[in-house]
């Protein structure tokens, strides 16, 4: 093999390998960054993964808010009407939060089967659900109504 065959192997060599260890860096933050959704139902049957980033979805359980204090946290209990989930979170809620309407928690399930919200989505008109939140009430046997078009408020 001539010293030019030589270089020219190295050089291929070189950017295969910087191909391959930029696509794995690609590839681990797009795991990373990847954000499954969760039903009520599946956190208690135990399908959602502890400490990973999940969304949950379901409606606010009637009289379960409460303010946890002055510095913005509060608790609320997030049901597909077969299941609950409690759930903390500190911050400012949507304006349209409220019991009885449909939520989207962006977060991390702790150990101890607390659900701790980094985001809250609530709906923005008595129209539209989310089709995952749609979905699990329907499959929990919730009869209420689930329609279409809309767009959530955060």
């Amino acid at each position: 093999m001539s010293p030019r065959q030589k270089r020219r192997l190295a050089g291929v060599l070189v950017v295969l390998i910087g191909l391959s260890a930029a696509s794995a860096l690609a590839l681990n933050a797009f795991r990373d960054n990847l954000m499954f959704f969760y039903s009520p139902t599946e956190v208690m049957e135990g399908k959602a993964p502890p400490d990973h980033l999940i969304r949950i979805g379901g409606l606010v359980a009637d009289n379960s808010f409460r303010e946890m204090g002055e510095d913005l946290t509060v608790r609320f209990v997030i049901t597909d009407t077969a299941e609950n989930v409690p759930v903390e979170y500190t911050g400012v809620l949507p304006d349209l939060f409220r019991e009885g309407q449909g939520v989207v928690a962006h977060g991390r399930l702790g150990s101890d089967g607390l659900f701790r919200a980094e985001r809250v989505l609530a709906k923005h008109d008595e129209n539209y659900m989310a089709p995952e939140v749609a979905e699990a009430l329907e499959a929990a046997g919730y009869t209420g109504h689930t329609g279409d078009g809309g767009d959530y408020d955060r």
